[in-house]
């Protein structure tokens, strides 16, 4: 039998399907949410999205849950829901957590800064971006998509599974932002980071073990309304043990 289905795509070679390519950096993404239809989901447990079915096998047995494909365009097509609300994991230096304030509109990233002066575009780095100062009126400028809110980044690795590769977690948590921080100095301070009288590193220290954890808040107001949400909690444990990945040593 010949094999024609070769020429469907012979005169618009644009429109075939792509190979699906992975990254090699990131296994996969932990995530705290969904859309179901075009709302926007909390979720109690950890949800991770991967594109590698035996990562989606592995983080199904560790955390509980089954792979399943979800609606996407990216590369991440499998995803976990899990049973687990918190996981061990392994940060490798401070360096591997990061923020910064981002406003997207229609055509993309249209305001990124440091909250006193702008990241990008290359033209307009270090310029004043004029958010406000007081935390509160940021918050109510990002509320009404007219000011951008945190997006902060944190790469790590399971502490149970270390050699699946690097995870990363993005969360634009107002909560989370506030007390970044001391989870940085925490990372610092439990993995022996030193630094000069300059600020320059000149011990990079060993990675640190942490929780990371979707926390429930509930409580009523003194004018009687019930307020419920979810928070990411990155708790800082300590060293971390020796037994790690060759890499990821050389990496500390």
């Amino acid at each position: 039998m010949a094999n024609n289905v070769i020429n469907i795509f012979k005169t618009d070679p644009d429109a075939a399907p792509k190979k699906r390519q992975f990254s090699d950096d990131i296994a996969g993404r932990f995530r705290s949410g969904r859309l179901v239809g075009k709302m926007p989901e909390s979720l109690n447990t950890w949800r991770i999205t991967t594109g590698d079915p035996s990562v989606a096998d592995e983080l199904a047995k560790l955390l509980g849950g089954e792979p399943e494909e979800w609606d996407t365009d990216k590369e991440d097509n499998l995803e976990v829901l899990t049973t687990s609300a918190s996981v061990a994991i392994i940060i490798e230096s401070s360096d591997k957590i990061d923020a910064s304030m981002k406003l997207f509109g229609s055509n993309g990233l249209v305001h990124h800064c440091d909250g006193v002066t702008f990241l990008s575009p290359e033209e307009d780095k270090g310029e004043p971006c004029h958010c406000p100062p007081l935390l509160q009126d940021r918050k109510d400028k990002a509320r009404a998509n007219r000011g951008p809110k945190p997006s902060i980044d944190v790469v790590f690795r399971l502490e149970d599974a270390p050699d699946l590769g690097l995870f990363r977690f993005n969360s634009g948590s107002w909560e989370l932002v506030k007390v970044l921080h001391d989870v940085i100095a925490d990372v610092d301070t439990h993995g022996g980071r030193l630094f000069d009288a300059d600020g320059n590193v000149t011990d990079a220290g060993v990675p640190v073990r942490a929780t990371l954890t979707i926390e429930h808040v509930s409580y009523t107001t003194k004018a009687g309304r019930d307020v419920a949400y979810n928070k990411p909690v990155i708790k800082v444990l300590g060293a971390a043990s020796a037994a790690q990945p060759t890499s990821m040593l050389k990496a500390a």
